[in-house]
């Protein structure tokens, strides 16, 4: 909580909600008018109140003291839409204001009054700017803090600086806005706010809660936070007007490169880039033309002069290939193109580097492979993202370029990515080679959807276990699509087997995948077991891992799963 209250300037507009029920329904608010909520009023006009009407009435009572009385309900929306208006006109005077609620917006008084002069010349100076501008009677109040600007906006006056707390001591408890505390502050003898703020704060917060206490600061004259202005969105659009109309493709492509450039550089100074880009176009009869390009990634300086130079030429040409018919022809020249950034978002790209060329092979990159992708599909240029996993298959999901890169299991890799095509890779194991029989890694428990990641335990970050039953690094360089069928043997000729309790029949001597030559086995490790989704049985897979070292040098990672070899991975 702030401990100075700020100097505040608050504008506040009397009878909010029967000027909005004017603005957006028509309801004359010159007539007998009243706002209900719940049944009751909630705000009426001051020809109401001439007849006697308050806030709090019930419906018929309201409508016994003035028969001819025009009733609205309570609307929300309609107020925040029609008090927009009267904030933008405040925003075009100062700068930084929070709205407090629809009829009523505060803003610092300090950089108004220096810049206007003053702080009654800058209340003077907004009065009569939303007047003009929206035609809506306002009152402006300045004090220390929200709480006692809002009272002294009701009033029109300016509180001298450290006076507010004098200001509000002789205001009643009703004016806190809390009828429930209101009442019982009456019914115990304080009557004011100045008798309520002389009460021991530590009491206070004892008897009456926390939102007496904070109601105690407030009767004080301190508030209980400092402004949140919002900031006014920044306008991202560039617009250029030409002397002399544009009616040829040429020229139009020269215009629409600059124009792409200034609404680049705009963007990548907010840290923003584009995904929707609006074109607008207007030409020296008058005419408006408007078009909307959508892309799936960020739209590039380059990218947006594409797409701009392929509309003013569709626009200027008039032609639309096939089907005989041509739109219609601008009958002039355009004279003035806006470019209007409709989707953006947050930009994580490279720094650009001193002299720019940081970054531009990329975009080279990604314009050359969207161009491949128009050509021979989404599906015909693809990146690998690596996820969870036991096998190294399970760890890479393939994803057309453009599209979202979400790996197909959960938990990032603890391990070097295994690729779906062949790349450089560390060398085998150790395990790979070592004596017979000889196990590198513990025997995996059944799963249990463990994943790799970081989990908080007692207001520590510590390292959650990764997936069970997984490779050892380092990981495989070429992963097969499909598994080969092989054949294990060993010495004697025999076919190697794994029981159920992961005993091998005799140590693996002889490998031969599918019709080819057998290859001496020099050295093997495992098995690896993995028992996965046991608990499904459509879906339950059982299956012990080897890796193993031929003769020529290979190295190979086979799986054993119901009495049939296979290879699954190659070893670079």
């Amino acid at each position: 909580m702030s401990g100075v209250p700020q100097r505040t300037l608050l504008l506040w507009c009397p009878d909010w909600p029967v000027l909005a029920a004017e603005i957006v329904d028509g309801v004359p608010a010159t007539d007998p008018v009243v706002v209900l909520h719940a049944n009751r009023v909630i705000a009426c006009s001051e020809r109401a109140r001439a007849e006697g009407i308050r806030r709090g009435l019930r419906r018929r009572e309201a409508q016994g003291r003035c028969p001819h009385l025009t009733v609205v309900d309570h609307d929300p929306g309609r107020d925040v839409r029609a008090f927009e208006p009267v904030v933008a006109a405040v925003e075009e005077v100062v700068a930084g204001v929070e709205v407090i609620r629809p009829g009523a917006c505060a803003t610092a008084a300090r950089g108004p009054s220096r810049y206007l002069g003053g702080e009654e010349a800058a209340a003077e100076r907004i009065v009569e700017h939303v007047a003009q501008s929206c035609a809506v009677e306002s009152q402006v109040g300045i004090a220390d803090g929200v709480f006692a600007a809002g009272l002294a906006a009701r009033e029109g006056r300016i509180v001298t600086p450290g006076g507010t707390r004098e200001f509000l001591a002789a205001r009643p408890v009703e004016a806190l806005g809390r009828p429930a505390l209101a009442d019982l502050l009456r019914r115990l003898g304080v009557r004011t706010l100045g008798e309520f703020a002389a009460l021991p704060a530590g009491d206070v917060l004892a008897r009456f809660g926390f939102d007496g206490a904070l109601a105690h600061r407030l009767a004080g004259g301190r508030d209980d936070r400092p402004l949140a202005v919002r900031q006014p969105p920044a306008d991202l659009t560039v617009t250029a007007d030409y002397d002399e109309p544009v009616d040829r493709v040429d020229a139009a492509a020269f215009a629409a490169r600059t124009l792409a450039e200034r609404l680049h550089e705009r963007l990548a100074g907010y840290g923003l880039a584009c995904t929707r880009l609006g074109i607008e176009a207007v030409t020296a009869h008058g005419q408006e033309l408007h078009r909307v390009w959508r892309h799936d990634g960020l739209l590039t300086a380059a990218a947006i002069a594409d797409r701009v130079r392929w509309q003013l030429d569709g626009w200027l040409s008039g032609s639309n290939g096939r089907g005989g018919t041509r739109p219609a022809r601008p009958t002039a020249g355009i004279v003035r193109l806006r470019l209007v950034p409709d989707g953006v978002l947050a930009q994580a790209g490279l720094q650009p580097g001193l002299w720019g060329e940081t970054g531009e092979e990329r975009e080279r990159a990604h314009r050359a492979l969207s161009r491949v992708q128009g050509i021979l599909g989404p599906e015909a240029v693809v990146t690998a993202v690596l996820g969870g996993g036991r096998s190294p298959a399970d760890q890479v999901r393939l994803v057309p370029w453009g599209d979202e890169r979400v790996p197909a299991r959960p938990g990032p890799p603890s391990l070097p990515p295994a690729a779906a095509s062949p790349a450089p890779a560390a060398p085998p194991s150790p395990a790979v080679g070592a004596a017979p029989g000889a196990a590198s890694a513990p025997v995996a428990v059944p799963d249990a959807g463990m994943r790799t990641g970081r989990r908080t335990r007692r207001g520590r970050t510590v390292a959650e276990p990764p997936w069970p039953g997984r490779i050892p690094p380092p990981s495989p360089a070429v992963v097969l699509p499909t598994p080969l069928p092989a054949d294990v043997r060993d010495a004697a000729g025999e076919p190697v087997v794994v029981s159920a309790r992961l005993a091998v029949s005799a140590a693996p001597a002889r490998l031969t995948v599918g019709d080819g030559r057998p290859a001496e086995i020099t050295g093997w490790a495992g098995p690896w077991p993995v028992d996965e989704r046991w608990w499904a049985p459509a879906e339950a897979r059982r299956r012990a891992r080897f890796q193993v070292c031929l003769a020529d040098g290979a190295a190979l990672l086979l799986a054993v799963e119901g009495g049939q070899w296979l290879v699954e991975a190659i070893y670079d």
